[in-house]
């Protein structure tokens, strides 16, 4: 697909800081109306360094938590120990305070392989309401979004908005580890999609994918193509 099919809306702030309060707080908004209408919220939240101010604030929001389930966008098929785990991360950084009393539901499990961690992690998905609530996402400068990496083993398939599977395997030359990720209809489907980045250069990676071009070259345009509601930019 050439041409977006969505709106894309721009939220600019001054820095990182500013830009994490200002989330935290429509987050929390969309958290807790999703609460009040159906009794449940789902959270699905990205890892990296970009999130951690994010999800400090986020931490601190006074919404009823003991309602929402946060899970990942993405992880790499590493122990919750390891120091590159975005399980970690959001427990760390984000499962705490008055937020320790969120549901967690990882990708992650200690199976023999990535192959098989998907699979016992697309069960667990598949037991979470959909449409997600809130769906956080980064980007990289190489135009990856989730794990959609360029050149990935499973990325046609990741991001097919008619893939059946909720959660695949994906290696990668610039993945590092092999990942586990949400596909394409899942993040698309979300009721409130955010694009938090930061950063001169990843506004330039962000500008030319809103340009036309193959969504395997630059699979964020996968999610600009097919999300059902405007993405929102979040930028410092």
């Amino acid at each position: 697909m050439n041409r977006l099919a969505v709106t894309v809306e721009w939220h600019d702030f001054a820095d990182g800081a500013e830009l994490a309060a200002a989330l935290a707080s429509q987050v929390a908004v969309r958290l807790g109306d999703a609460v009040r209408a159906g009794g449940t919220a789902v959270l699905a939240v990205s890892g990296g360094t970009t999130p951690v101010k994010l999800f400090e604030a986020l931490s601190q929001q006074d919404i009823d938590w003991a309602r929402v389930t946060v899970t990942l966008v993405d992880e790499r098929f590493v122990s919750p120990e390891s120091g590159r785990s975005n399980e970690r991360l959001v427990h760390e950084h984000l499962l705490k305070d008055n937020a320790g009393k969120a549901k967690f539901v990882g990708l992650y499990s200690p199976a023999s392989t990535a192959e098989a961690a998907a699979i016992a992690a697309n069960a667990r998905i598949d037991d979470l309401p959909r449409p997600f609530d809130v769906v956080i996402l980064g980007m990289g400068t190489d135009g990856h979004t989730a794990s959609f990496f360029p050149g990935g083993d499973r990325l046609a398939e990741a991001i097919d908005p008619g893939s059946k599977a909720l959660v695949l395997p994906m290696q990668a030359e610039g993945a590092g580890e092999p990942r586990l990720t949400l596909t394409l209809p899942v993040i698309a489907e979300a009721r409130f999609i955010v694009l938090h980045i930061e950063g001169a250069a990843k506004r330039e990676v962000l500008e030319r994918a809103l340009e036309p071009g193959p969504e395997t070259e630059m699979p964020i345009r996968a999610v600009l193509n097919h999300a059902v509601t405007p993405v929102q930019v979040y930028w410092a």
